[in-house]
């Protein structure tokens, strides 16, 4: 998760913009966009709300830009933004209904060899929606994202017991919806895995890396 190295490195280009440099947050956005929106989509599980709490959160992250203290890396101030976005708009559409999977006919279904990795995904990240929000995020950043549990902490402003507290309910959660899958990933060691080929392609969801407005 280090930060770029070629050109102005992230704290360069947040002080640039921070001081009236109309180009340093686009090219900030531009780094970091895809994984931004990766995490977002993963979160949320709706390409709309994924777009929604990103734009959301590159607003937030372009106005309080003359905040950042550098107490952590830029990448971990953006992703702490944009979790917070997707647990904001997740709290407001709480009446949005999930679709379950249907576990029997998973069960029934004879599971071919040549089952892909998109198949999978898609089950994970359907039965990732069903989650408490907050365990979803969790489990999107550690098991997913590959960010050690203290980052995730600190991203999302919680203690380190939390963020496994939450990992360790989420996983617990996912295994009870998930069980058909053993089969197909065996040795993953409980941690949740999926593809990237099941996402739509962030230029066609995710918001411009335009400087927002």
């Amino acid at each position: 998760m280090s930060e770029f190295t070629s050109g102005p490195d992230d704290r360069e280009l947040l002080s640039r913009h921070a001081a009236g440099d109309r180009d340093a947050f686009a090219e900030l956005v531009r780094r970091h966009r895809d994984r931004l929106w990766r995490v977002a989509l993963r979160t949320l599980g709706n390409p709309d709300d994924a777009a929604d709490a990103l734009q959301d959160a590159l607003l937030s992250a372009y106005r309080a830009a003359g905040g950042f203290r550098g107490e952590a890396a830029v990448t971990t101030w953006l992703h702490r933004i944009v979790v917070n976005a997707c647990l904001d708009l997740a709290r407001r559409r709480t009446s949005r209904p999930t679709v379950p999977l249907d576990e029997t006919a998973a069960e029934a279904r004879p599971a071919p060899d040549t089952l892909g990795a998109r198949e999978t995904a898609g089950e994970v990240l359907a039965a990732l929606r069903g989650l408490p929000i907050e365990q979803a995020a969790a489990i999107v950043l550690v098991d997913i994202e590959g960010y050690p549990v203290a980052d995730v902490a600190d991203m999302l402003q919680v203690p380190v017991g939390t963020v496994k507290s939450r990992c360790s309910r989420g996983r617990a959660r996912l295994a009870e919806t998930l069980h058909h899958l053993d089969d197909r990933n065996p040795g993953n060691g409980g941690r949740v895995q999926t593809s990237d080929s099941s996402l739509p392609p962030p230029e066609q969801s995710a918001p411009s890396s335009e400087e927002p407005p």
